[in-house]
């Protein structure tokens, strides 16, 4: 019969439009901290979006050689950032005798986009002769996993998930089963996004998915208000270092919190639109909550997928209603994206690392820009301040095009 291993996290990674390193997104999920402003990474005029949540201030040359970074598609430098912040912060060491034991999972629901957008108009203007030889390694939606595991010496289980917005979160479970089953001491996982490009903007622009909310960029991302219109796009990356619980103590390390249960599912309903009643998502939380034997008393917070969006937002509230049944009412509800945007591939790595901060540092992060109740959408959702609470366990939302569900449940170490 097989044993399962206890996995806990002991390192944690964030770049992010609030806060380019641990402390800063800390500071700005307490505060309330907004990441949307008008788009500076390109001219935006003539889109009919303008905004989004970028990330500002980063100082790669901290993390990555400047001739190397050149070489890499921008979502690969915040995923290979993040995941050195969570490999630090960890202490764990790696050399030729465990090296093999510790993996890398990033997810991405994109990978290179810019990269593949410059390339294409340099084909276009001057021709196959003037495309990169890095063209393909740095659009490939695998790099940021194969960076961070050269960056650090890791060569375990290895692979990249791209299922849309569920991404990163199906990175952090996938990372957690292989612990589970004994396969690695040690895994870095998450997600990595980098989509705010011309094409990227336009393609969901088109898609009616966004918020054309452009003359209030700040009050664009808003969750479960009335007056949502559509996410806001965000960029950025969040990992975690996850160890089985025998490993992180033989070498007495630091334990944010275990991670307990992984519920996935697929709608099979829609290319983009939730089944109705959120349906796939509600079976992702009972799964999770079955996963790691819980009852739904026990849950305190649940970081809501939340993207801003008509279909999301009520269709999640619908979800989490029919798993918790009268307890919804009571279990605090927020969306991190009110701050960062929608990092897509990113956002359940950013948003697994808001779960651990939530039950580290006992508070419930915002949801900013609530100002307008809507009747589909009743339950409690933290309204534009921090909220002191005691944690002994969250989860952790994600739902993706083509109908992927994922929900991730953590608790406080027993």
């Amino acid at each position: 019969m097989a044993t399962f291993h206890r996995v806990v996290v002991t390192g944690i990674g964030a770049v992010t439009p609030i806060g380019n390193n641990i402390d800063e997104y800390l500071i700005g999920l307490q505060s309330g901290l907004n990441g949307v402003s008008n788009i500076t990474l390109f001219n935006a005029e003539g889109h009919p979006c303008k905004f989004g949540a970028e990330v500002k201030n980063l100082q790669l040359e901290k993390f990555i050689e400047p001739k190397e970074a050149k070489r890499w598609d921008r979502f690969s430098q915040f995923g290979v950032i993040a995941a050195k912040q969570a490999f630090i912060d960890s202490g764990l060491e790696i050399n030729e005798n465990n090296a093999g034991r510790v993996g890398v999972i990033i997810g991405s629901g994109v990978g290179g986009l810019l990269t593949m957008e410059s390339q294409a108009q340099l084909l276009s203007i001057k021709g196959p002769k003037r495309v990169s030889p890095f063209t393909v390694p740095m659009m490939i939606p695998n790099m940021a996993t194969g960076l961070a595991a050269i960056a650090i010496g890791a060569k375990g289980p290895s692979s990249s998930v791209s299922t849309a917005c569920a991404a990163g979160s199906n990175a952090i479970g996938d990372a957690f089963r292989i612990l589970q089953l004994g396969k690695a001491d040690a895994m870095i996982c998450g997600g990595a996004e980098a989509s705010i490009t011309p094409l990227g903007v336009a393609g969901f622009a088109s898609a009616k998915a966004l918020s054309f909310r452009n003359d209030s960029p700040e009050t664009a991302s808003r969750p479960f208000d009335a007056e949502r219109d559509g996410f806001v796009i965000g960029e950025g990356s969040g990992i975690l270092i996850l160890e089985t619980y025998e490993h992180a103590k033989s070498r007495n390390a630091k334990i944010y919190a275990e991670i307990i249960g992984y519920g996935t599912t697929c709608d099979a309903h829609h290319i983009t639109s939730p089944s109705p009643g959120g349906t796939g998502g509600a079976q992702a939380m009972k799964i999770a909550l079955e996963d790691g034997n819980l009852e739904i008393d026990q849950i305190d917070y649940i970081n809501a997928h939340g993207t801003s969006t008509s279909a999301n937002d009520s269709n999640e509230t619908a979800a989490i209603k029919s798993i918790f049944k009268d307890k919804s009412y009571l279990i605090p509800v927020s969306s991190t994206k009110s701050m960062t945007g929608h990092l897509l591939g990113g956002s359940g790595g950013i948003e697994a690392v808001a779960c651990i901060l939530s039950l580290t540092h006992n508070f419930i992060p915002p949801t900013i820009n609530y100002v307008n109740p809507d009747p589909n959408c009743d339950l409690d959702y933290v309204p534009n301040n921090a909220r002191d609470a005691q944690i002994r366990v969250a989860l952790s939302n994600s739902f993706g095009f083509g109908g992927h569900n994922v929900c991730l449940a953590f608790s406080k170490l027993a």
